[in-house]
């Protein structure tokens, strides 16, 4: 439970100013931070004002009622004196914000909450709306379980001039009774974050079905499904932080960059489980390496750092395929890749990530984009993922679009740590029983010295050769113990 929120003093006195110089009498945007249910408080780094929707029209509106007749070029501050105005928020393109700006953060930084910019009458008459935003929110910018159920609900009311923060308690029927506030300040946050960094490799197999043991299922959902299964393996995997084996809660004391590195127990071999089950037609391989950030309060535990690596990895997986399942929808181009499905439309071209595994029957490659770093504030990361067809300059419009703000102009200060995408391989079932089989037909196929009638007799001659072998042997052993016998 969040019993206090401290806010980053600088960045949100450059967010009031930003709002004070604004004409808009109402804005909504995003809380980005961290909630820390070991230390009970909240921290604020920054606030996202959502952008305009694609008709060009503010995420929220402050609704006037029909019998007012002011002039547009009126005043927020003489809004707040109506008793009936009230806000209109385009939830659905908030929950949008989130979910691509929740892409872009790295272990430790979060999407918070809801930020709005409004006058006190109009924000009384609007709770409703509000809680609405922050559980849609939320809903949008968590992949995983969450171990809080609250978000934060930060109000700046230019009349009069304040900050007021609650705790939203998100549940199924949320209300204005779910809104409880709680004590707000500013400090300075973002300068006392220590920084954790990791590189990890993995390797996962994951067997294809057939249709009638498990339903349909795209190349997206067999990862999907089998990255979900792998967080409990990874929550539990052994950790070393500049190259000492962390076993308890003890607070990080030395600055700079610390060195994170997993191990994970050995587990069974997934090809061995895949042939003993006669369901599986096949086997997906996702290998790759992830990079990831994990920025923490000097207050808390480096087990919290930890945990926010290893979420940060899984989140960090998910997000590549949600993109790459957006981009599904889109034109395929030229440098796409795409397959001719069997099946009663074979002319019809779909991207890879959209095949039906369990009819595919040939096998396929998929490469996943990689993650870049940006700096941010105060030394910390944001991330973003990168098409291999996709430049840095893609990247930049991300930043001024999602986050409001101007990516390095120089290259050099955006990290590229992982130099290869992450790849998806598919092998049909007999591909991985039976490795050389394909290999030896196919030798077969370019020599065409052996004709059909050739390879029938081969096949027919070769146990009748074994098994006279093993009569031979038989009898040479019982006449050899016969002579033993004989002479003893």
């Amino acid at each position: 439970m969040v019993k206090a929120v401290v806010g980053e003093e600088s960045q949100l006195q450059l967010a009031e100013e930003r709002l004070s110089q604004s004409s808009a009498p109402a804005q909504v945007g995003l809380v980005i931070g961290k909630l820390s249910s070991i230390l009970d408080r909240g921290f604020v780094y920054d606030l996202v004002p959502t952008p305009q929707n694609d008709a060009g029209q503010p995420a929220c509106l402050v609704l006037e009622p029909a019998k007012d007749n002011r002039k547009k070029g009126s005043k927020p501050k003489s809004q707040s004196s109506d008793s009936s105005s009230s806000l209109v928020i385009d939830k659905d393109w908030v929950a949008e914000h989130a979910r691509q700006v929740s892409r872009m953060m790295v272990g430790g930084i979060r999407v918070v909450g809801i930020y709005v910019w409004a006058g006190e009458v109009a924000f009384k008459n609007s709770i409703t709306e509000l809680c609405q935003t922050v559980k849609v929110v939320a809903e949008a910018a968590s992949l995983l379980e969450d171990d809080l159920d609250e978000r934060l609900l930060i109000h700046v009311c230019y009349s009069p001039r304040r900050w007021a923060c609650r705790t939203c308690t998100l549940s199924s029927n949320i209300t204005s009774s779910s809104l409880r506030p709680c004590d707000f300040k500013m400090g300075r946050v973002l300068t006392s974050l220590q920084t954790f960094k990791c590189f990890y490799d993995f390797d996962l197999r994951l067997p294809i079905y057939q249709e009638k043991s498990l339903k349909s299922e795209t190349l997206v959902g067999v990862l999907r499904n089998g990255i979900l299964n792998y967080v409990k393996e990874l929550r539990d995997a052994k950790v070393m932080i500049d190259g000492n084996m962390v076993v308890n809660d003890e607070t990080c004391t030395t600055d700079g960059l610390h060195e994170v590195e997993l191990f994970l127990p050995f587990m069974k071999d997934m090809y061995i489980e895949a042939c003993s089950n006669k369901d599986v037609v096949g086997i997906v391989n996702f290998t790759g390496s992830v990079c990831s950030f994990s920025f923490l309060n000097s207050k808390e535990p480096i087990s919290q750092a930890v945990a926010d690596i290893k979420d940060d990895i899984i989140r960090s997986l998910l997000c590549r395929l949600d993109i790459i399942c957006d981009e599904a929808g889109e034109d395929v181009g030229p440098n796409d890749d795409v397959i001719k499905e069997t099946g009663n439309d074979s002319s019809s071209e779909k991207p890879v990530s959209q095949l039906v595994l369990h009819s595919l029957r040939k096998n396929c490659n998929l490469s996943l984009p990689r993650r870049v770093f940006v700096p941010w504030l105060a030394g910390t990361f944001i991330s973003d993922y990168l098409q291999p067809s996709e430049t840095l300059e893609v990247l930049k419009d991300h930043c001024v679009e999602l986050m409001s703000m101007e990516a390095p102009n120089d290259a050099s200060k955006i990290l590229e740590p992982e130099e290869e995408s992450l790849r998806v391989t598919t092998r049909s079932f007999w591909d991985i029983v039976l490795p050389y089989s394909s290999t030896s037909s196919s030798s077969q196929k370019k020599g065409g010295e052996i004709t059909g009638k050739q390879t029938s007799q081969k096949t027919i001659k070769s146990p009748n050769v074994n098994f006279i072998a093993a009569i031979v042997i038989l009898l040479l052993s019982v006449l050899v113990g016969y002579i033993f016998v004989r002479k003893s």
